[in-house]
């Protein structure tokens, strides 16, 4: 991203993420019924909170192990959302083509999640050695 990076939402990996939970909310509103209080919550909560997690993470960038911790979470849910998608999937309430992208971008958000995870020095505001 050209520019400074001033809030969480200036991330690239915050905005890929927040783009293909947008796209999970509106392709998951043709998900049958019965899958409300399971897989379409559970797929709409995991992919937002991929964001909620990056959010909190920006704001804990003072302390390095808070930061690590909440990058962490945020990995865990973009995981447990590839899971999701592969149930939605199975269950043919997506199609594989739309299926592949999510599951592709997210692939894409955990490369630069653990990236930023292998290099907290990169982020960490405060004490600089």
């Amino acid at each position: 991203m050209a520019g400074k990076i001033e809030t969480h939402r200036d991330l690239l990996v915050y905005q890929k993420a927040s783009d293909a939970a947008m796209q999970i909310f509106e392709l998951s509103k043709s998900f049958p019924k019965e899958e409300t209080y399971s897989l379409t919550d559970q797929i709409r909560r995991s992919s937002r909170s991929v964001c909620a997690n990056l959010a909190e993470a920006w704001r804990k960038r003072r302390y390095e192990a808070h930061f690590i911790s909440k990058l962490s979470d945020a990995e865990s849910e973009a995981a447990e959302t590839q899971v999701w998608v592969e149930f939605a999937v199975k269950c043919k309430y997506l199609k594989r083509e739309e299926a592949t992208i999510l599951y592709q971008t997210y692939s894409a958000v955990l490369r630069t999640l653990v990236g930023m995870i292998n290099h907290p020095e990169t982020w960490v505001i405060g004490k600089k050695q």
